[in-house]
């Protein structure tokens, strides 16, 4: 039974699980993960327990719905294959359903028809990507079983990412993706992020890593390769540049390749003889 993401998010990180510079050390306590999107690497991870947090509430209230009836999303989500059309895409994307678990559904039909799987509301708080290419709403390796299996001892929460990661304690390891708010490569994240995460949130992060460091937890970091960053983090280590194809950008000129950083800190060294 091996769950993956339901969703697709913006900046998702699939892409890094096959790295050997990604390979996880073991940790005895919790996983935490602050800015969890669609949750590629806590998946792979698979741990016994942690806290999976965004501060996106259709977010979590999606991966709650999974975890406590993913029959009841999945039925839902069912009578949308054959419902699919530009018209009704458009149509279903003004509604507001009522039960958490046609919400639930809802919001994985849109993720899955929209416009790259991006996640973006106007000012009202509604829901305005368009209709993207993509019009299988039910893949063949959905398993929502095995996700709400995955979910069954997982903390969901909605909350800032300074609040999650000021619960972490020695023997956690934490996955750190934040929203990139600087122009690197430009690789099309940066219009987009600068409305949900600015300069000061990343410094404020960098705050918050620095704290979970200093009580015992281990953290990978990814970030933008853009010097303001590795400035920022200098005190705390050297990153390793990790290149990477972009998807995400609507136009051809944002897309190709592109560069992003990995910090491991924290991680400790192992003895010759263990």
């Amino acid at each position: 039974m091996v769950a993956k993401p339901f969703v697709k998010w913006a900046g998702g990180k699939r892409w890094l699980l096959s790295r050997s510079e990604f390979e996880i050390p073991n940790f005895e306590g919790r996983y935490i993960e602050p800015f969890v999107g669609g949750g590629a690497v806590f998946f792979h991870v698979a741990p016994r327990t942690g806290t999976l947090a965004d501060a996106n509430p259709r977010l979590i209230a999606a991966y709650a719905a999974l975890k406590d009836n993913w029959s009841a999303v999945y039925s839902h989500l069912k009578k949308y294959v054959k419902l699919h059309s530009a018209e009704f895409y458009y149509e279903e994307r003004s509604k507001s359903r009522r039960s958490k678990y046609s919400r639930a559904a809802q919001f994985i039909y849109l993720n899955r028809t929209c416009f790259n799987g991006l996640y973006r509301e106007n000012l009202k708080g509604q829901f305005n990507v368009p209709i993207g290419i993509k019009t299988q709403v039910l893949r063949p390796d959905d398993d929502f079983r095995a996700i709400a299996h995955a979910l069954h001892n997982i903390d969901l929460r909605c909350q800032d990412f300074e609040e999650t990661l000021a619960s972490a304690t020695s023997g956690d390891f934490i996955f750190v993706d934040p929203p990139y708010t600087v122009a690197h490569n430009a690789n099309g994240f940066i219009e987009y992020n600068q409305k949900i995460f600015d300069w000061g949130d990343q410094v404020r992060l960098k705050g918050c890593v620095a704290n979970a460091l200093e009580r015992g937890a281990t953290v990978f970091l990814t970030n933008a390769n853009h010097e303001s960053i590795i400035e920022l983090y200098a005190d705390l280590g050297t990153p390793l540049v990790m290149p990477r194809n972009s998807k995400i950008s609507g136009k051809l000129t944002g897309r190709g390749q592109s560069t992003e950083v990995l910090y491991r800190l924290g991680v400790r060294k192992r003895s010759r003889f263990e």
